[in-house]
């Protein structure tokens, strides 16, 4: 059952990664998806910082791979591929179901978090850099991603002020992230999280927003140091 559950795991990870070629991409929600139209979000990432998906589907499909070949029979191994295999399942229909409905986008992201999480929670600390690291940058974006997605989805369906509403999300995110990290101090997971609130921050440089700027930069600060001082 080990090596069948390694292969769904491989299987998930290269359906996962084929996704965007199947499909428009993703680069954020177009502002005619709502109710009330989204014009440049405050907390939606620049542009450029979504290419951070193409390492994720890399490392995943290489980790899936290498699990399949040396570790398929190793239950520390073993313990991450379920929640995995869940959240990979998801994300592989993940794309079209965006551009089709925002709100079941954001139900989704957030049940592709849960798994992401609970499998890089049960990560062993051998073989950081096959397991570890890309389930990390993998929860970690998500974790950015799912409070983003939100935030969007309620002022898109009339929530005000905008701002607001957008930094406390943007609180949120950064909660999670610590609490994740409190308990796991993964590299791999800060950095994800990081190059997410760099997005932020420089998409919010013109217009420039104030709060919107010291918030991700203050956050990643917070967030990198602890990281920093225990490697």
């Amino acid at each position: 059952m080990t090596r069948t559950k390694a292969i769904l795991a491989l299987a998930a990870a290269l359906a996962f990664a084929i996704s965007p070629f199947t499909t428009t991409g993703f680069a954020g929600f177009s502002a005619d998806q709502f109710p009330v139209p989204q014009f440049d979000p405050p907390i939606q990432p620049a542009g450029w910082a979504f290419s951070i998906w193409g390492v994720i589907y890399l490392w995943l499909i290489a980790s899936a791979g290498y699990g399949l070949l040396r570790r398929a029979e190793d239950p520390t191994w073993d313990q991450t591929r379920w929640p995995l295999i869940a959240s990979l399942a998801i994300g592989a229909a993940w794309i079209p179901t965006a551009v089709a409905s925002p709100l079941w986008a954001t139900v989704l992201i957030w049940a592709m978090w849960v798994g992401a999480i609970l499998a890089l929670l049960r990560t062993p600390a051998t073989d950081t850099w096959w397991l570890r690291v890309p389930l990390g940058l993998y929860a970690g974006w998500l974790t950015a991603a799912s409070c983003v997605a939100t935030a969007i989805l309620a002022t898109g369906y009339g929530a005000t002020p905008v701002l607001t509403i957008h930094a406390a999300f943007l609180l949120l995110g950064l909660a999670l992230a610590s609490l994740v990290l409190r308990r796991l101090p993964s590299p791999g997971y800060a950095a994800a999280v990081v190059w997410a609130l760099t997005g932020i921050l420089v998409a919010n440089l013109d217009p420039v927003r104030p709060l919107m700027i010291a918030l991700p930069l203050i956050g990643a600060v917070l967030l990198a140091l602890p990281v920093l001082r225990r490697a």
